[in-house]
């Protein structure tokens, strides 16, 4: 009998894989920079006891994406689901698969999730690239080099492929470059994160707008419930709370010059970033992030960089100092 069984499969390079570190350096008091996770979250709202004993109802889900529309300032059809990882997995999925392009190096399960559905990808250099193919994706500001494309470049760009998606995961504080207020557009995919930019990834929460029928495809997939009813009310609250994104924005848009100051002085060089991450290069990025996790300081380094290591921004000034005195060698 012929033996089918398939050898585990090799997990992608991520960020967050913070139980590796304490494996390796040991320890528990970590900072974990190793995301892009805003490190000063939206403050949890009280929930009601139905977001944890009901079924999340239709209206409920509605009441979500009229605030998440509003937030966004888009027309678009929207579907909440868990994260915008969900709708990485989801995109694949609908229609059949042909020949998709993604401009690289960039957040790796976008690859990942099409293969997976059985498209050939490409990975490729320049928007130009793109042109032409059945299925195109760009990361808009980029993961992790912080690159980022007008709006009216995408749009153009929507019209000489099949399907463009647009992930716009690190959007938030920059809301000029998103595409959301052009989105319905038929083929189309607009993709924005909730953990990231509200520092609640644990909640599991994302959204996609596109037309009216390519979110009905999608919600078809999703079925139901595709997200939680506490998902639900956290996202009403946080979304609504334009006093929070503004004081957000702010601090983390002036935090990044203070980042980059710190690095400058380990002798790294800016790569690029967003508001919520910066991307150097030090030389050898993984002798950085042992430097680093020597003081319990966990970062994201690249295999296919060995240069690069891409760091969040501290949330306190107790992880400022910390890691002002790791990148100092006084730790």
């Amino acid at each position: 009998m012929t033996d089918t069984t398939l050898p585990p499969r090799r997990p992608r390079e991520h960020g967050g894989n913070l139980d590796a570190a304490r494996s390796r350096f040991g320890g528990e008091d970590w900072i974990d920079l190793s995301t892009g996770i805003n490190r000063q979250p939206y403050p949890l709202p009280p929930l009601s006891p139905a977001a944890w004993t009901d079924l999340p109802t239709r209206a409920a889900q509605e009441r979500l994406t009229a605030v998440a529309a509003s937030a966004f300032a888009t027309p678009a059809a929207i579907l909440a689901l868990n994260g915008a990882q969900g709708a990485i997995q989801l995109i694949p999925r609908v229609g059949r698969p042909g020949r998709a392009r993604v401009l690289g190096p960039t957040y790796n399960e976008h690859a990942g999730a099409l293969r997976a559905a059985g498209w050939a990808v490409t990975e490729v250099a320049t928007l130009d690239a793109l042109a032409g193919a059945d299925l195109a994706v760009v990361v808009n500001p980029n993961n992790p080099d912080g690159q980022s494309h007008d709006p009216q470049a995408l749009l153009r760009l929507s019209r000489q492929v099949g399907r463009l998606v647009v992930d716009e995961s690190f959007a938030d504080p920059v809301p000029g470059l998103s595409l959301a207020p052009q989105a319905g557009v038929r083929g189309l995919f607009v993709l924005r994160s909730f953990g990231k930019f509200w520092g609640l990834a644990g909640v599991r929460l994302g959204f996609v707008l596109g037309h009216p029928d390519d979110i009905a495809a999608l919600s078809d997939l999703a079925g139901p419930w595709p997200v939680s009813g506490a998902a639900i009310e956290i996202g009403c609250a946080a979304l609504a709370d334009r006093a929070w994104t503004a004081a957000s924005t702010a601090r983390l848009v002036a935090e990044t010059a203070r980042l980059d100051a710190l690095a400058a002085g380990a002798g790294w060089t800016l790569v690029g970033g967003t508001a919520l991450f910066r991307t150097y290069q030090t030389g050898d990025g993984l002798a950085a992030q042992e430097r680093l996790a020597r003081a319990r300081i966990w970062t994201r380094a690249f295999s296919a960089r060995p240069g690069w290591l891409r760091l969040g921004l501290p949330g306190t000034e107790t992880e400022w100092t910390r890691l002002a005195a790791a990148l100092e060698g006084t730790d």
